[in-house]
């Protein structure tokens, strides 16, 4: 047995359902697997980045510039997993080639069986070993075979951050055969764009046509560059180790028992959920941006105040941009879009959706997340056809109590989508709803109900101040000194009002 209690059998990646401590701030010499991990909020990673920030920028010099980085993100993930390093780096080197071998010839058939082998192998990769077992389950289940998941199922540990990086292959190549960019002709260009630490694990989703012309641009460091870098992580660290880890000390008991707790407390468990992973990923997001553009990169923006959204469409448009702007280009369009019939549109619509949830986790309480998603995203369509000529009723959805109405709306919808993310089992869930619109006895608050509802005014003050960009505008405005003490001052909330420990980001599994 490892640190924290962790065994060799036991899943060594975190999942949203089984979150379990972490060291923050502290390294441990003697944890085992868990000591060599780099997470965000760990001084060992905090050491890494800024060995590797002080080293880049003392090079002068463009190309081993990108090779330090290069190093730093292989060792990056090889503290994660030294062989599932390997494959990640093998696999790349194999669709660059597949890449060359589309560019160098123009007989169509041969483009296409070179796209669909590098189709083939990233998604088997990625179904071998993320799927393989939910597969295997589903099948046992279906014709009612009583196994033992230890001997039947496969000893499989997921490569952590799977399936960002095989959507970012799968986007350069798809890219090359359609002929948007061309193939990349530096290999350790192509591998930075794959590896590059600060999105390797958990996104955004990078498009090469975004990164790869960051990668053969010269860099200067700059004051501009460093504090909007530094803003980002700051910001991130609060977001995560404070919000989203308070968050948790309520989302855990509640969703592990939820038939012991009264209903006022199992509906602010929810509400505590949607806050927990938005401040969760979208923390996570911040740091990835910040640590990347303090080296001179820029990484596509992930969220958007989702939670200011007026409708659930506005909604996937903040969102997880990365991935809801992937899927559109790489599975909605593809499959035909809105071009087709209403019904045709809208079968687009769950199919599209119901494989995003899969792509969050090997269980079906995901994929019937992601068809929820779809199924609201139709629903939203049809109440736009049947109101669009109702003038005087879509003048008063934009009035400020329609606007305050809608984002009630969505963020209940959102929320009770959540509710099946979060829950292990469609029983757990089942009970959830049942405690939630089932007015019931129970325990009261696990935690004190001041620390929940003080968070939550901030998320919500966050999105309010966040949707006007006068007020950002007037931020930017201040002197460096106004600016340089209200970041102190997070920092200082950060080591003050975060929790004794800390848990793995939950996109971590994905």
């Amino acid at each position: 047995v490892m640190g924290y209690g962790v065994s060799r059998d036991s899943n060594p990646y975190p999942t949203p359902h089984t979150p379990y401590p972490i060291p923050r701030l502290v390294f441990f010499p003697h944890l085992g697997y868990f000591s060599r991990v780099m997470l965000f909020v760990t001084q060992k990673f905090l050491i890494f980045y800024v060995v590797v920030f002080t080293i880049y920028w003392s090079i002068p010099w463009k190309r081993p510039r990108v090779w330090l980085l290069l190093v730093a993100s292989y060792y990056f993930y090889f503290c994660f997993n030294q062989w599932l390093a390997l494959l990640v780096a093998g696999s790349s080197v194999i669709d660059y080639l597949i890449a060359h071998g589309m560019n160098a010839t123009s007989r169509p058939l041969l483009r296409r069986l070179l796209l669909i082998l590098s189709l083939v192998m990233n998604l088997g990769l990625l179904c071998y070993f993320k799927y393989e077992n939910f597969f295997l389950e589903t099948y046992f289940q279906s014709i009612g075979f009583d196994y033992d998941r230890k001997t039947e199922l496969l000893d499989i540990i997921l490569p952590i951050g799977i399936s960002f990086y095989t959507f970012e292959a799968i986007n350069y190549t798809v890219d090359v055969f359609r002929e948007k960019i061309r193939p990349e002709r530096n290999l350790d260009y192509f591998l930075l764009f794959i590896l590059f630490f600060p999105h390797l694990v958990a996104g955004p989703i990078v498009r090469a046509s975004d990164f790869l012309p960051q990668v053969a641009r010269h860099k200067h460091l700059t004051w501009t560059r460093f504090a909007v870098g530094g803003r980002q992580v700051v910001l991130g660290l609060f977001k995560k180790m404070v919000i989203a880890d308070r968050m948790a000390l309520l989302v855990d008991p509640v969703f592990a028992n939820p038939a012991k707790f009264d209903t006022g407390v199992v509906w602010m468990a929810a509400i505590a959920y949607a806050i927990q992973i938005y401040c969760d990923f979208s923390g996570y997001s911040d740091i990835a941006l910040g640590t990347a553009r303090a080296l001179g990169y820029r990484l596509m923006v992930n969220f958007e105040m989702p939670y200011a959204s007026t409708n659930i469409t506005e909604f996937w448009r903040r969102w997880h941009i990365s991935l809801s702007t992937w899927i559109r280009d790489y599975i909605y369009i593809p499959l035909g879009g809105n071009r087709g019939s209403v019904l045709r549109s809208n079968v687009n619509v769950l199919i599209t959706f119901t494989l995003c949830g899969l792509w969050h986790g090997a269980n079906w309480t995901f994929v019937v997340w992601g068809a929820l998603n779809g199924i609201y995203l139709i629903l939203h369509r049809a109440f736009r056809w049947a109101t669009r000529d109702l003038l005087a009723f879509r003048a008063a959805l934009d009035t400020i109590p329609g606007i305050a109405l809608r984002i009630a709306m969505t963020f209940t919808a959102t929320t009770l989508a959540f509710v099946v993310f979060r829950a292990p089992t469609f029983a757990i869930a089942k009970q959830v709803f049942h405690q939630m619109f089932v007015p019931t006895a129970g325990e009261g608050w696990p935690v004190p109900p001041i620390t929940i509802w003080t968070f939550a005014l901030i998320v919500l003050a966050a999105h309010l101040l966040g949707s006007r960009p006068a007020l950002w505008q007037r931020w930017q405005q201040q002197s460096p000194a106004v600016r340089g003490v209200a970041l102190a001052s997070i920092v200082f909330a950060t080591l003050i009002f975060a929790p004794v420990t800390t848990w793995t980001f939950i996109y971590f599994q994905f």
